[in-house]
């Protein structure tokens, strides 16, 4: 098994659009996808969440479970935030609609790992703070449909 640092390698990109009802975007569509890797600080959530439902019996003192229904994590971005620009305030303002796309392992063509999770963006807020540190801006995403989970990358 080969080991890698997430850093330098996942890419994380918002699209517009993808015309795909199965969210797998074309490779035009990737190529039009805004890229904001290097300006992210902190990723949260992107993961989907099993809400299990707890099965007791009256014949054990164990209580068992069953999967029950999925659901998406609270996911947020955390981006650098830019002093002559609003580039990002604007692109992913309030209520914007589009697709995070996560390629963990690299966007290269047929590289297994592509995440794209549907999604309407809930705030985009400065994180304002006093310590010694860069001016930061947190993006908070509602996930509106069940996501593409480990797809691959398409081929152009």
């Amino acid at each position: 098994m080969a080991r890698f640092n997430r850093k330098g390698v996942t890419k994380i990109l918002f699209a517009e659009t993808i015309a795909s009802t199965t969210y797998l975007p074309t490779s035009a569509e990737m190529t039009g996808a805004t890229d904001y890797t290097k300006q992210i600080a902190a990723v949260d959530g992107f993961s989907l969440e099993n809400q299990e439902i707890e099965t007791p019996d009256m014949d054990s003192t164990f209580v068992s479970k069953i999967p029950g229904d999925d659901q998406a994590s609270d996911s947020s971005l955390t981006f650098y935030e830019d002093d002559t620009t609003d580039t990002i305030e604007t692109d992913l303002a309030k209520g914007t609609v589009g697709f995070v796309i996560i390629c963990r392992k690299g966007k290269a063509a047929s590289t297994k790992g592509m995440d794209v999770y549907p999604v309407r963006v809930a705030s985009s807020s400065p994180t304002i703070s006093a310590d010694n540190e860069a001016a930061k801006l947190m993006v908070k995403f509602s996930i509106t449909d069940r996501p593409l989970l480990n797809a691959t990358v398409p081929s152009s």
